[in-house]
C-alpha cells in the first residue's frame, strides 16, 4: 500500500488475489478519519466512537458498576467504558481472541453456547447495570439469511439481559436496518421503561447498522 493520490487520501496497491471489494474495503479503512482517530487515540476498533457517541447522547454509562460487552473482539467498547468507568467491574465475551484490557474479564467462548451464560454471571460480582452487546453473525451473502443470523443473535442478547440485569439496569444491542422486530420491540418495551433507536455519527453511513437502546429495566 502506497501514500498517493489527492487530498492526502490513501492508494491502494492492486493486487492479483485481492479481489475488488477487497481493495475497496482496505480504501476506505485506510481513508477513514475514524479508523485514523482510533489509532491515534490509542483505541482498538472505531467502534469505540460508537459507544462513546452513544454515551454522550443516552448517558448510558453514568453509574455504572457491572457491565457486560457481549461480542467483545477486539476491545474498543470496553476501552470506552473502564475509560468513563474506571471502578467499574466489565466481563466480555466473544468467539475471536481478545488481547487483555486491564480490569476486564474476557471469556473466548461461543455465547450461544449453553454454558455461556452461567460463565458470564460468573466472572461478575452481582447482576450487571449494563449489558452492552455489538454482535453481528458472520454474512453468507443472502441478505435474509445473514439478518436472520444476527437478529437471532440481538434476541439471545435481549435474553440474557432480561435474566440477569439488576433493575434500572441499561441494555444496548446492534441491529440491522428497520430497527428491531416488532414482537422483540414488544418485548424490550414490557421490560424497559424507555426504549429507542439510534445511528451514532461514528457508524458508516452506508451502513445497516443501528443500535437498540432500552433503559430503566423494570426487573422482576
Amino acid at each position: 500500500m502506497t501514500r498517493g493520490g489527492t487530498g492526502g487520501r490513501e492508494r491502494v496497491k492492486t493486487a492479483r488475489k485481492r479481489s475488488a471489494s477487497s481493495n475497496r474495503w482496505l480504501s476506505r479503512q485506510l481513508n477513514d478519519p475514524y479508523v485514523k482517530k482510533a489509532k491515534a487515540d490509542g483505541y482498538r476498533s472505531r467502534a469505540a466512537y460508537k459507544l462513546a457517541e452513544l454515551d454522550e447522547r443516552f448517558g448510558l454509562l453514568k453509574g455504572v458498576k457491572r457491565a457486560v460487552d457481549l461480542g467483545i473482539a477486539p476491545g474498543g467498547w470496553s476501552q470506552i467504558v473502564r475509560e468513563r468507568c474506571p471502578l467499574a467491574s466489565v466481563v466480555g465475551i466473544d468467539l475471536l481472541p481478545t488481547d487483555a484490557i486491564e480490569g476486564v474479564t474476557i471469556l473466548q467462548m461461543d455465547f450461544l453456547a449453553e454454558e455461556a451464560p452461567d460463565a458470564i454471571e460468573s466472572a461478575l460480582d452481582g447482576p450487571p447495570d449494563l449489558v452492552l452487546s455489538d454482535m453481528a453473525a458472520n454474512t453468507v451473502g443472502h441478505k435474509q439469511t445473514d439478518h436472520l443470523r444476527t437478529m437471532g443473535l440481538v434476541e439471545a442478547a435481549v435474553d440474557f439481559a432480561i435474566r440477569t440485569l439488576a433493575p434500572g439496569g441499561t441494555f444496548v444491542s446492534k441491529v440491522l436496518a428497520g430497527g428491531t422486530d416488532s414482537a422483540l420491540l414488544a418485548l424490550l418495551k414490557s421490560r424497559f421503561t424507555s426504549v429507542k433507536h439510534a445511528k451514532p455519527p461514528a457508524s458508516r453511513k452506508d451502513s445497516s447498522e443501528w443500535y437498540v437502546i432500552a433503559k430503566g429495566f423494570k426487573g422482576d
